[in-house]
């Protein structure tokens, strides 16, 4: 059996420098909000949170004084009409804050908010985590990298996320996989080769099972699946090459299987070399908001000397280009990752 990829058990938090800062800004990710994470901490009390099934989900509803409480509704209202719509308070009367929920595993420990539209029972949910760089960048590259479009905000020390709905990989995995036709689990096979190539890419670590999800999209007279991440924590952190690259993940066993059982070797080079064309035509397509982001990455602290060291020989071996293997920091490792798969198509501008 191969070794899965090593990791730090807990990574640390980085701030978010005044580069980060500057382009968070100019792009339109900063933000004042009324409340912070750090006001959400103050509830009272809470309860379990678990599935229709009965399983513990590790979240807990928690509650806050009933003064208290008034005033943290108002605010999240306001923070889902700035993330949603035009910040102004018309639509508050029309808005419920169903739940406040705390999830007391990993590493960000988010809070999710539910907001319901008392009109129509409609509701959607976002998020409310510290602030952290590497989370950050990691939102901000699936945003521009890959096929999926995100909406977050920062202010100051608080991250603000909305809701990436799907199915979660491991709960796809154990209930949903075994109904699919021969015919879906070939296009899901397929769907994984291309996130696989795509996280390595970018540098996106840890995709166990339980940080990505499944989506089923209708189309014509049958149903596809799209993969996407939803957990970008591990953004250009570990040492270990295979953190980045989903199939080593034991979680994702069965899914690896899928692309053994289903695709010859020759499509699997062929999905790969389809995701890099379009991650390239992505990156070009952004050319000056990447450069700008690449640029505050480089000049970061986003992980340990070891770990940097460690990633860029790893990377230097699996590639022939010794760069890698003298890169100073993980936004250097990211630059010239983006310029070895942008420079493999001919007429395409770099970074």
């Amino acid at each position: 059996m191969r070794a899965g990829p090593q990791m730090v058990f807990k990574k640390p938090s980085y701030p978010i420098s005044s580069k980060l800062e500057a382009y968070l800004e100019r792009y339109k990710r900063s933000t004042n909000v009324p409340v912070h994470y750090e006001d959400l901490l103050r509830f009272s009390g809470s309860v379990a949170v678990y599935s229709h099934q009965d399983d513990d989900t590790l979240w807990v509803r928690v509650f806050y004084a009933e003064e208290e409480r008034k005033e943290i509704d108002i605010a999240l209202k306001k923070i889902y009409s700035i993330l949603h719509s035009d910040g102004s308070d018309t639509i508050f009367e029309d808005l419920s804050v169903d739940a406040i929920d705390y999830c007391t595993f990993g590493n960000s420990k988010p809070f999710r908010i539910k907001i319901r539209n008392i009109i129509n029972d409609n509701y959607t949910y976002f998020y409310v985590k510290r602030s952290d760089a590497s989370r950050i960048y990691g939102l901000e590259l699936e945003h521009l990298l890959s096929p999926y479009n995100l909406n977050f905000l920062v202010s100051r020390d608080t991250l603000i996320e909305e809701h990436i709905a799907g199915i979660p990989g491991d709960v796809f995995i154990a209930r949903y996989l075994p109904l699919c036709s021969e015919r879906q689990r070939a296009q899901l096979a397929k769907e994984f080769v291309k996130f696989n190539e795509r996280c390595m890419i970018r540098l996106l670590g840890d995709m166990r099972a339980y940080n990505y999800v499944i989506i089923p999209v209708h189309d014509f007279d049958s149903v596809i699946h799209k993969i996407r991440a939803i957990d970008f924590d591990q953004q250009n952190y570990e040492g270990d090459l295979k953190v980045y690259r989903p199939q080593f993940f034991p979680e994702n066993q069965t899914m690896t299987e899928l692309i053994k059982t289903h695709l010859k070797r020759e499509s699997v080079f062929q999905y790969k070399k389809e995701e890099r064309s379009s991650l390239a035509k992505r990156a070009l397509g952004a050319e000056s908001q990447l450069r700008r982001l690449v640029e505050a990455a480089k000049s970061d602290v986003l992980s340990s000397a070891e770990h940097i060291d460690m990633l860029g020989y790893q990377i230097s071996q699996f590639t022939g280009d010794q760069r890698f293997a003298k890169a100073t920091s993980m936004g250097v490792i990211l630059e010239l990752a983006l310029l070895f798969v942008i420079g493999n198509y001919k007429d395409l501008r770099v970074i």
